[in-house]
């Protein structure tokens, strides 16, 4: 193992052990909610980072996988583990179908797609009496863990999500660090040329759309347990806007940036909401900046700033070869 991959591994158990730590500092609740959200974000960049695929509709996803979770746990007193594999088996059922519909088109078109196809869902909620309305499900049970923890603790539900977070994580940087990855890239770069070398790249962009909506689905229905509740606010098209802005912020197509960006976007809305009707404006204020000051996103930023510190000077004087003064 080389330097680089001792440094890189060491970074990893520094997370991780941080990550353990946390509630030590931090409320649990803010902890999980951040953790759901940060989970939510990298799957939106697996489609539209590594795809170049922008969706409007992600919420969609998000937000049904909670319902789903809520209505098993609370309905039919499925326990967690089986409620979140519901809520998220549902996301995924739901991005193939919406994913095959959608990449029929590209760029604009298939943003405004996959929106109309999230406002039916949205619709849908508001009106079904099985997802409670504008009411939504309240007293989500969160129940035991194989009948032996119980999950009603806020340590052992953090580190309960943080175990599914995780997972997620897992899955997305497996991903992206795959052939299936290196094909998602190119297909980002250049279309035409992928689909010359032989590639059916229909076929992996609804790969990586369906991957993307169960992932989102795995952070809803994790959230859901997580706040016992499931809301409109949960399908509304502002949360597809939020992960758009978290992606955003943190470093669209970096693997940190979207965790980053969710972090940020929590924090800020966690530490301003006793500013009551200002929270909007200033998040908006500080949004616009972001985006203007580090047109990378924070963490592109800094990838950039070091890779530029880390190169080396490409002009090296040769013997004979005297340069003009």
């Amino acid at each position: 193992m080389n330097e680089t991959a001792t440094m890189r591994t060491a970074r990893r158990f520094a997370l991780l052990g941080a990550a353990l730590v946390a509630p030590v500092a931090f409320y649990p609740i803010f902890l999980m909610k951040a953790l759901c959200f940060a989970l939510f974000a990298a799957a939106f960049n697996l489609l539209i980072g590594f795809a170049g695929l922008l969706s409007f509709g992600h919420a969609a996803f998000f937000g049904s996988a909670s319902y789903v979770t809520a209505y098993a746990a609370k309905s039919w007193g499925v326990p967690p583990l089986l409620a979140i594999l519901a809520g998220t088996v549902v996301a995924g059922i739901m991005g193939v179908v919406f994913g095959w519909l959608a990449i029929r088109r590209k760029g604009i078109y298939f943003a405004m797609v996959t929106l109309a196809l999230s406002q039916m869902v949205y619709f849908y909620a508001l009106e079904s009496q099985y997802t409670g309305g504008e009411d939504g499900i309240q007293a989500v049970p969160r129940g035991d863990l194989l009948g032996l923890i119980d999950l009603n603790q806020p340590l052992v539900m953090y580190y309960f999500v943080l175990a599914i977070c995780l997972l997620g994580f897992g899955v997305v940087y497996r991903a992206i660090h795959s052939p299936f990855g290196e094909v998602l890239k190119a297909i980002r770069d250049n279309e035409p040329r992928a689909i010359s070398l032989g590639y059916h790249t229909d076929r992996y962009k609804l790969l990586a759309f369906t991957l993307s909506a169960t992932l989102a689905g795995l952070a809803g229905a994790t959230k859901a347990l997580v706040f016992q509740l499931a809301s409109l606010t949960d399908v509304t098209w502002q949360m597809s806007g939020d992960v758009v802005l978290m992606t955003l912020i943190g470093g669209l197509g970096t693997i940190w940036g979207p965790v980053v960006g969710a972090f940020i976007s929590i924090t800020m809305e966690n530490y301003l909401a006793e500013l009551g009707s200002w929270v909007t404006v200033i998040q908006g204020t500080i949004f616009v900046v972001c985006v203007l000051a580090f047109r990378r996103g924070v963490i592109g930023e800094v990838v950039h700033f070091v890779s530029r510190r880390q190169r080396k000077p490409q002009l090296v004087d040769e013997p004979g070869i005297h340069r003009a003064s």
